[in-house]
């Protein structure tokens, strides 16, 4: 390149060195404007992926529980219907500018299940009522005390009510069942209280929003009962069910994955599932214990019993997990040893599942089984079988003396394991025990009471493992077996 090449690009000058024979194909830097542009598309493409990915998110949650988009629906009704008290002349005349306390009150109250609903239903109207009906008298006495004093009393009212009423939530009774209706009435009660100090007519506001707020909570009753109703009874008893199918897959998929060799994430899981739900089976014991009699929950139906069962279910689901440990563990007793034992565990393994199952066919049907006290009868024989080998196992080492020690060794995990499954067996009897106490509180029927004279089988109902329906007898979805 020339001095004048040179000096009209500004004096720079690039040199390439190559090696003999070689070629180089030189290319030219895109511009800033088509660095921007594709900038731009791959912008564009990240957030169109993003989008897509959320799409299918809601889509997968929706088809796979209707009743979640529907209680969507069902909210935006009730919203709806409400609303006619604000946009009608004749009805806002009648409740007059308070109306928006009915649509705040479906808002806070409406909740996805019945007894949801109607716990916060009930905690806001008594606790509303009370506090408006506490804060009116105490505005009267204050106003009988004089201009000076009037403010006092009320700010103290307001300081001793708040105090006792927030340390009230820390007493359990009251922080499960009334914590919602405590908050209510202390916002209510300040709300009252000082807002009275510029008001004339306290009492009229007083009424107008107590009427608006029990609309909203006719309103969010009526659509929440008569509308799709979500059952926190049925939901609690589902849960129930289904959590003792997935242990009793877990117990016998264990059994197999130890004496399989090759641990395999499946079935063996299913107790992880048992071991997280305590929150949910308290939060539906709790919430189904305001819900209206309905199908085959009756009025003081034994829901507390659900929540000693699905106890019952955690201690054995514990030993689960230990057994599944061992089925994953980095030392294992040799091929040769676990034969020693493998069929007598599988068999306890297979009985002791088979019994949960019979459990669970029993509570989903609300009936008693003619089977499950055979079934705890032959898992306890197994069991016995099981601790019978277990203790011809010293027997054989002292065949070889010299070898004692190595088949000690060699055993320790495999006795390990059908310790675990003795003491399974153990925490079994207490899961059959709490359900035969449940089947005596919700006065199960007897397991022939439907059949007929000419019908020697009896068509049982019983729930989907995945399915999270809650649909009575009349279900399509239900898996019908004969037994």
């Amino acid at each position: 390149m020339d001095a004048a090449a040179r000096d009209a690009q500004g004096g720079l000058e690039w040199r390439v060195t190559v090696p003999e024979g070689a070629s180089v194909t030189v290319e030219h830097e895109a511009g800033a404007a088509a660095r921007a542009w594709a900038w731009l598309l791959a912008c564009a493409a990240m957030a169109w992926g993003r989008v897509a990915g959320f799409a299918r998110r809601v889509w997968r949650i929706a088809a796979d529980d209707p009743r979640k988009a529907v209680h969507g629906l069902k909210v935006g009704l009730a919203l709806a219907l409400v609303s006619v008290f604000y946009y009608t002349r004749p009805l806002y005349d009648g409740v007059g500018g308070a109306a928006m306390w009915a649509i705040m009150t479906v808002v806070v109250v409406f909740e996805y299940t019945v007894g949801g609903s109607v716990y916060k239903c009930f905690n806001r109207a008594v606790a509303t009522a009370s506090a408006g009906v506490l804060a009116l008298g105490v505005h009267w006495a204050a106003s009988k005390s004089g201009d000076k004093l009037e403010p006092v009393i009320l700010s103290a009212s307001v300081f001793l009510l708040a105090a006792a009423a927030t340390f009230s939530r820390f007493i359990p009774t009251v922080k499960a069942r009334f914590d919602y209706g405590v908050t209510i009435f202390i916002l209510t009660y300040s709300l009252v209280a000082v807002s009275g100090y510029r008001v004339d007519e306290l009492a009229a506001m007083a009424q107008q929003r107590v009427s608006t707020i029990a609309i909203g909570i006719f309103m969010c009753l009526a659509v929440s009962v008569l509308i799709c109703p979500v059952w926190s009874g049925q939901e609690l008893h589902l849960l129930t069910t289904r959590n003792m199918e997935k242990l009793a897959a877990a117990v016998e998929g264990c059994v197999e994955d130890y004496f399989a060799g090759e641990p395999a994430q499946g079935k063996s899981d299913g107790y992880k599932c048992v071991l997280n739900s305590k929150a949910s089976e308290d939060s539906h014991a709790n919430l189904a214990r305001w819900e209206p009699a309905h199908g085959r929950f009756g009025f003081r139906h034994p829901y507390g019993q659900y929540a000693k069962l699905g106890a019952a279910m955690r201690a054995c689901a514990y030993c689960v997990e230990a057994l599944s440990s061992c089925a994953g563990a980095e030392v294992q007793a040799p091929d040769h040893v676990k034969r020693l034992l493998r069929d007598v565990c599988t068999r306890v393994g297979a009985q002791c599942a088979r019994v949960l199952r019979e459990a669970s066919s029993s509570v989903a049907t609300m009936t008693t089984s003619r089977s499950l006290d055979s079934a705890v009868a032959e898992m306890n024989t197994a069991v016995h079988e099981l601790q019978g080998d277990m203790r011809s196992l010293p027997s054989k080492l002292a065949e070889k003396p010299s070898e004692t020690m190595t088949f000690l060794m060699d055993t320790m995990p495999l006795y390990t394991v059908a310790s675990l499954l003795v003491e399974i067996s153990v925490r079994i009897d207490g899961v059959v025990d709490a359900v035969e106490t449940l089947a005596t509180l919700a006065n199960f029927k007897q397991a022939d009471e439907d059949d007929d004279d000419k019908k020697k089988e009896t068509e049982m109902k019983v729930h989907p493992l995945n399915e999270p329906d809650t649909d009575d007898d009349a279900s399509p979805e239900n898996q019908i077996t004969k037994v």
